[in-house]
């Protein structure tokens, strides 16, 4: 994996700068952000956020979105647009790994500024933090063994099977909602290795890291995903009544228009077909840094931006 990831930072650390470049000249009314959202100083997140010169971003190792490099170096599609959009706001972005069932927690104790980390928009997620616009699309899909994917075809003939599921996660609630027994873990990844190990039958986790990370040319090249139990949408998430979840909708336009987002997301293999109010285009793979090209894997995966254009 780290091999593969090395040449993550070489195909990736050419265009970055350009990238954030390209997003961050959009947002220069950056210090003007406190005034739109009606909070004095000692109330805006912006400015607590600028005063301290960086974003603390929350996060779990979820490949594509968030994973790290060979030299340690935080990468994939959300981990290069919250560099972007913290540049758009003169700091830096720093990566804070957190307990996901704690989100909120961190979040409101001020450890994090952000999560930023593939968050499914629940009504759960968005009454307890101020949520951005979506931006992309997903799904939980049940990961087995390839040799018995042939049997786990629907969503009845995974009933019986134990599961690992990340703890607090859409996942988790999915099994839940089939009545099916399972293990909590820390995090998808480590769902993907209790079903690797044999520890558990099977695994939900969201669709953009199953294309990623199992099958043909993965680190889990034994597993594979067979059925997507829903349909469901990411978020960014704040603080609530943060004056910094209107400057982010304002990014992700601007990021959209200028075509760095879609940049960002062909480099991560999470390419869009565009909403309706977007022009459209096919959905097609396309490889991760350091991966060959394997469109199996994405079958049908591809993330759907969806920012509003007001």
């Amino acid at each position: 994996m780290k091999t593969k990831k090395l040449l993550a930072l070489l195909l990736t650390g050419a265009m970055t700068a350009t990238l954030l470049a390209g997003c961050g000249s959009s947002n220069n009314n950056a210090d003007g952000g406190a005034a739109d959202s009606g909070a004095d100083a000692a109330q805006s997140d912006l400015a607590y956020v600028q005063d301290k010169g960086t974003l603390v971003v929350g996060i779990t190792e979820f490949e594509p979105m968030d994973y790290q490099d060979a030299s340690g170096e935080w990468i994939g599609f959300d981990a290069d647009l919250a560099k972007a959009f913290a540049e758009s706001l003169g700091v830096k972005a720093e990566f804070q790994l957190i307990d996901w069932n704690s989100k909120v927690m961190e979040l409101d104790g001020k450890t994090i500024d952000v999560v930023w980390n593939g968050m499914t928009l629940t009504d759960e997620v968005k009454s307890a933090m101020s949520c951005s616009n979506a931006y992309c699309s997903n799904a939980q899909v049940v990961i087995v063994p390839s040799d018995k994917a042939a049997d786990y075809q629907d969503a009845e003939s995974v009933k019986g099977l134990s599961f690992a599921v990340e703890t607090g996660s859409a996942g988790k609630d999915e099994v839940e909602a089939l009545g099916a027994s399972f293990t909590e873990v820390a995090d998808q990844a480590t769902a993907l290795m209790e079903v690797a190990s044999g520890t558990s039958e099977a695994a939900v986790i969201d669709s953009l890291m199953a294309a990623a990370m199992v099958g043909e040319g993965t680190s889990y090249a034994n597993l594979t995903y067979t059925v997507g139990l829903n349909s469901e949408e990411y978020g960014v998430g704040f603080r609530k009544g943060s004056d910094l979840t209107e400057k982010l909708n304002e990014f992700f336009k601007t990021c959209y228009e200028d075509g760095t987002m879609m940049k960002i997301a062909e480099q991560y293999g999470v390419q869009a077909a565009q909403a309706s109010f977007f022009r459209q285009s096919p959905c097609h793979a396309a490889p991760l840094p350091g991966r060959p090209s394997n469109p199996r894997h994405v079958r049908g995966f591809c993330a759907f931006l969806r920012i509003p254009l007001l």
